[in-house]
């Protein structure tokens, strides 16, 4: 996804959010200075792959006593989704992460080869700091939310879990299947909650762009914009 095409909703997450796009741009630059140019071969299995698009959600243990690992090609996990997929022994082909939870975990997916997109924005520039130089350079991809700039990139998404779709999406997978999403968590405080109508929102673009329609937004598109720079999470449900 170009830029010019991600900026609108961009700054509609922002202006609703409140949000300082310039913290997310000095987060980029910090995040760059610390990072190299990813090899997107290391991604090229995505290519035409039926992926796991694997969320955080509290019900996800129970989501994988249905889950067969072997039906799809590549998982990409959400970051604490990784650990619960560890835990249940089922190995992840990418973890998607802006570093607020389980780093440790992170670090060493990128120590044993398998590829971490770590996500810099305003509010973790002392976790780049401190984490990035631990992790294999080799195997992080960088992303951010803003522009784009030297080895940071920006496939699209927000919340670890709708960037860890735009990700498979931009390495080409054929098909995107989901599992461990709760859009209406309970538990959750309003900004997160917001944060994931935003999730809601921007994998209903998503879906639109490929021809899709995605089992986790049955019964939820009335609610949802076609064009999601126009979209408000204050819209009733």
């Amino acid at each position: 996804m170009s830029f010019p095409a991600w900026e609108p909703i961009y700054e509609a997450i922002c202006s609703d959010l409140g949000f300082d796009r310039s913290a997310d741009e000095t987060a980029r630059d910090v995040a760059g200075e610390l990072a190299q140019p990813f090899d997107h071969s290391r991604l090229s299995h995505l290519d035409g792959a039926t992926v796991a698009v694997v969320g955080a959600a509290p019900s996800l243990s129970t989501d994988l006593a249905g889950f067969d690992p072997t039906a799809v090609d590549a998982i990409v996990a959400a970051s604490t989704a990784a650990d619960v997929l560890a835990d249940h022994g089922i190995e992840v082909d990418l973890m998607v992460t802006d570093l607020d939870k389980n780093v440790d975990t992170a670090r060493r997916l990128t120590h044993g080869e398998t590829p971490v997109a770590a996500h810099a924005h305003g509010d973790n520039i002392p976790t780049l700091r401190e984490w990035l130089p631990e992790f294999d350079s080799e195997w992080t991809l960088v992303t951010t939310q803003a522009e784009p700039r030297g080895p940071v990139e920006n496939f699209g998404g927000f919340t670890d879990g709708d960037r860890a779709a735009f990700i498979a999406d931009a390495f080409g997978a054929a098909d995107l299947e989901f599992l461990g999403w709760a859009f209406d968590d309970p538990s959750v405080d309003p900004l997160k909650a917001r944060k994931l109508r935003w999730a809601e929102q921007l994998l209903y673009w998503l879906e639109r762009r490929r021809g899709e329609r995605f089992g986790l937004l049955d019964g939820r598109r009335d609610s949802l914009a076609e064009d999601p720079s126009m979209f408000s999470t204050n819209k009733p449900k």
